[in-house]
Formats: C-alpha cells, sequence, structure tokens
C-alpha cells in the first residue's frame, strides 16, 4: 500500500470511529468512563511510580475522574503540554483539577512548573490517548503525530496503554514507519488487553 493509500486509509477509519464515539449515548459514556477509571487504578497500582496520563477531549473515552482517581490513590500524575512548535509533548504536574486552565486543541493542562519532554522517562506508566488499536500494537491517533515524538522517550519496558471503547480494538489498522507501537489497550469491559503477540507480516 502506497503512502497516499495508508493516508486515505486512515481518514476512513478516522471519520468512522469519531462518528460511532459521537453516537455513544451519555449514560454509556459515563457508565464506561467509571469502568475505566477503577480499572486504570488496578493497573497502576501494580506499576507503581509515576504516571503519564492526559484528559480526554469531547467523546473520547474515560473521564476527568480517571486522572483524579489516579491521583487520589497516591501517584505522582503528569499530564501532557503541547508544545508550541513541532516535538514531544512537555509535560507537567496533575495536583487537582485547581491546577488546570486551557491550553491548545480544547485540551485542559497543568498550570505548575513544565518538567520538559524528557520527563515521561519517569514514568512507569503511560497511558495514551487514540482512536483505535490493532492486535499488534499499532495505534491510530487523530494525525498530528504528539505521541510518535513523544513515546520513543519512555523508559524500556514500560507499559503504553491506550484507553479505548471495547469495540476500537480491531484487527488490523494501516500504519507507517513512524507509527509508534503501544503494548496494551484498556478498555471498559474486557479491562487490560496485551497487545504485540500478533506480529504483522
Amino acid at each position: 500500500m502506497t503512502g497516499r493509500a495508508v493516508l486515505a486509509e486512515k481518514t476512513r477509519w478516522r471519520t468512522t470511529l469519531v462518528a460511532a464515539r459521537r453516537a455513544l449515548p451519555a449514560a454509556e459514556r459515563a457508565a464506561r468512563a467509571a469502568a475505566l477509571a477503577t480499572t486504570a487504578v488496578e493497573l497502576a497500582a501494580g506499576t507503581g511510580g509515576p504516571v503519564c496520563a492526559y484528559l480526554p477531549v469531547g467523546s473520547e473515552p474515560g473521564s476527568p475522574e480517571l486522572v483524579a482517581a489516579l491521583h487520589g490513590a497516591g501517584h505522582e500524575v503528569l499530564l501532557p503540554v503541547v508544545p508550541p512548535d513541532a516535538g514531544p509533548l512537555d509535560w507537567a504536574a496533575y495536583t487537582g483539577p485547581d491546577s488546570l486552565a486551557a491550553g491548545p486543541l480544547g485540551l485542559r493542562e497543568p498550570t505548575g512548573p513544565r518538567l520538559g519532554p524528557g520527563a515521561i522517562a519517569r514514568a512507569r506508566l503511560v497511558l495514551v490517548p487514540g482512536l483505535a488499536v490493532d492486535l499488534s500494537g499499532v495505534r491510530l491517533g487523530r494525525g498530528a503525530g504528539h505521541y510518535d515524538r513523544t513515546l520513543p522517550l519512555a523508559a524500556p519496558g514500560v507499559p503504553i496503554v491506550i484507553v479505548l471503547n471495547d469495540e476500537e480494538l480491531v484487527e488490523r489498522l494501516p500504519s507507517e514507519p513512524h507509527d509508534r507501537l503501544v503494548t496494551g489497550a484498556l478498555l471498559a469491559r474486557a479491562g487490560l488487553v496485551t497487545l504485540g503477540n500478533n506480529p504483522r507480516p
């Protein structure tokens, strides 16, 4: 598949997935968010150390309560800060909802000191957003490339887990050489699913 064909296929996937998310009833979205928060805390209890997480935007799975639950369980929680120029994400500590302010791309960002892109190397668990993932760990994001530039800075062996609706774990997604693989998917019903055991041919 040519590069142009891969981009077109990714666009088709994104259109379909975003529409499906928006069609979810609010009550169902809230129930899934609560389940994801519980499972995220259980997962972090087994990894220890700082957790890099994020605040969902719009119809993204999860909720601010997931981040608050991790913080309430005693974890140091780092949230992404979008840099002004193309490059890896910066990070800042989450210390509660009052520590947040509006940022670019509809995000809410911590107002505390910026810790630099290398702060992700201290994390023992990295939770990332996305639209879908396949069984080999290929993640489909929104196309800005922020996480593809950021994830190589994570420490080797640290779980990199995408937070999704169960139906967004699929058999195969289109990929490009720069796409960074994730190691697991956190799903509302299925819980943590380990990825990468189905290598791409």
